[in-house]
């Protein structure tokens, strides 16, 4: 069985990167997208963490030591995706991991920035029958449905991506159940992170849930 896992490590993971890495070489998964990864000396320690563990297929972009990005690190090989003209001020927030059957997409999306991530996406993938697994921090859902307020941007942009036909896995096996994947320091909680998948790719989806 395939098992994904997709985590937002923080600011590059810093101290945390053993338990990171700890974690990621327990669990029996073959393809991790880190959301928030750094290119600095923390994220090369990283990189060859995840290699001395059988995550020997890496694909990080070339975004600056200071800036949150993404990494896709796979025990199965694949062809790498970059896509520097998805926002000229966001160029390295998307990349793709193609694999034979499906591409998978890490992204980490801005906080509260002006950017044209989502559009990108859905025009990509709406321009082709290969079918994504798109999973990351989105630092966006639906109003007071992944949030009890209405302070998220990009609901619309997002409603676009799913009017392609993509589903968020996790509604797809739990339907309106509360959950959360990050809560601020008043006790709020926000489900940011997502997978959105391509609707042929549904009858493989056995478990989506959140480590908490």
């Amino acid at each position: 069985m395939l098992q994904i896992i997709s985590w937002n490590i923080l600011q590059g993971g810093g101290s945390r990167t053993l338990g990171i890495m700890q974690l990621l070489s327990q669990a029996n998964f073959q393809i991790a997208i880190l959301s928030e990864f750094r290119n600095n000396a923390n994220g090369k320690r990283l990189l060859q963490l995840l290699d001395s563990n059988g995550f020997k297929h890496q694909l990080v972009s070339g975004a600056h030591a200071d800036d949150n990005s993404v990494c896709i690190a796979s025990k199965l090989p694949f062809q790498p995706i970059v896509y520097l003209e998805a926002d000229t001020n966001f160029t390295h927030n998307i990349i793709t991991a193609q694999f034979e059957a499906f591409n998978v997409m890490g992204l980490y999306l801005p906080h509260k920035k002006k950017h044209q991530l989502l559009p990108f996406i859905t025009n990509l993938v709406s321009s082709t029958s290969t079918p994504y697994i798109i999973a990351g921090d989105y630092n966006t859902g639906h109003n007071f449905i992944d949030q009890k307020g209405d302070s998220f941007w990009y609901q619309s942009e997002l409603k676009a991506l799913e009017a392609t036909g993509y589903l968020d896995a996790y509604r797809l096996l739990h339907g309106s159940l509360e959950t959360y994947s990050w809560f601020s320091h008043q006790g709020n909680g926000f489900r940011y992170d997502h997978t959105y998948i391509h609707p042929d790719l549904k009858p493989i989806v056995k478990k989506c849930y959140y480590m908490h």
